[in-house]
Formats: C-alpha cells, sequence, structure tokens
C-alpha cells in the first residue's frame, strides 16, 4: 500500500491506468463515451437534447470525471459552462477535482477550482486532492490547491497529512 489506499508497484509509482480509470466503451452512456474522447460538439448536441450533464455511469463517474481524467480541459470547460455539479463523488468517493489531480492534469485542476469546486473532500480513505498532489510530486498543483486553501493539516485513514 502506498499509504493512499492504493497498492503500488515496488519503486511506489502509479502508473496511468492506476490512477485514472480502466474505462470498457460499451459500459459507458453516449455523454459519457463523448466526454472520455473530448468530443465537445457531440456533448453540445446531446446536452441539447435533454441529456443530463450530471449523469452517472455503472461506476458512478459523471462526465466531468471522465473528461478530467484524461484532461480535456475544452470539455471541463463545457460541463462547468451548462453547470454541471463539481463536487459529485465517484464509486471510490473521488471528485472531479481529485481525479483530475491524480491524473496530473493541471489545466482541469485550474478550471474546477476557479469554479468552485471543493479541495477539502475527500475518498473512501480519507485523502483529499491536496494528499493526491503530494503524492503525485506535483509542486504546482500543490501550490494552486494552497492557493485555494486547501487543508494542509488534513490526515487520511493512515494518518498521513
Amino acid at each position: 500500500m502506498n499509504g493512499l489506499g492504493a497498492r503500488a508497484d515496488k519503486n511506489e509509482e502509479v502508473n496511468k491506468s492506476q490512477r485514472g480509470y480502466n474505462v470498457r466503451v460499451k459500459d459507458l452512456k453516449k455523454i459519457h463515451r463523448a466526454a472520455a474522447v473530448g468530443d465537445v460538439a457531440k456533448v453540445q448536441r446531446l446536452l441539447l437534447l435533454g441529456k443530463d450533464v450530471n449523469k452517472r455511469d455503472k461506476m458512478k463517474r459523471t462526465p466531468l470525471h471522465l473528461a478530467c481524467t484524461i484532461g480535456h480541459a475544452d470539455m471541463v470547460t463545457l460541463l462547468v459552462e451548462r453547470k454541471c455539479q463539481l463536487n459529485l463523488c465517484d464509486r471510490e468517493c473521488k471528485t472531479p477535482l481529485m481525479k483530475a489531480v491524480q491524473c496530473q492534469e493541471e489545466a482541469c485542476v485550474t478550471i474546477l477550482l476557479e469554479h468552485g469546486a471543493n479541495p477539502h473532500l475527500t475518498d473512501n480513505f480519507g485523502n483529499t486532492a491536496l494528499h493526491y498532489a503530494v503524492a503525485g510530486e506535483n509542486t504546482s498543483i500543490v501550490e494552486k490547491l494552497i492557493l485555494y486553501h486547501a487543508n494542509i493539516e488534513a490526515r487520511n485513514k493512515f494518518e498521513l497529512t
């Protein structure tokens, strides 16, 4: 275990498939599929047809979760402009902000924070977005989270700050 509640290899590295989602396209709704591939025009059409911007898939992920994980900043901007809920949790109780941080998608992190994403929420292991930024050794994202008042004293279930 790496202190964040995830298994890590002997070098304590977390690869992209562990950080992101294992996505099975056949399990995704149309809006999730379009968000995951960054098809802004298709998501716009689906929203005009009345699709729910906060629709969840089998893993409780929203289109915003998928866009943040893959780093589609244009898609994140569209979803935010369409008033998606920024702080919904997936099955692991991770918010889109946590996933963007975990996958080191700084542009997505910035968009979310600028629009009011909550950096204080915790996942199933008590980790905040700041825990993931520190674990990923991304000082730029750490600084950004602190600028948005992330709690530097927050402890996860392993008592790590």
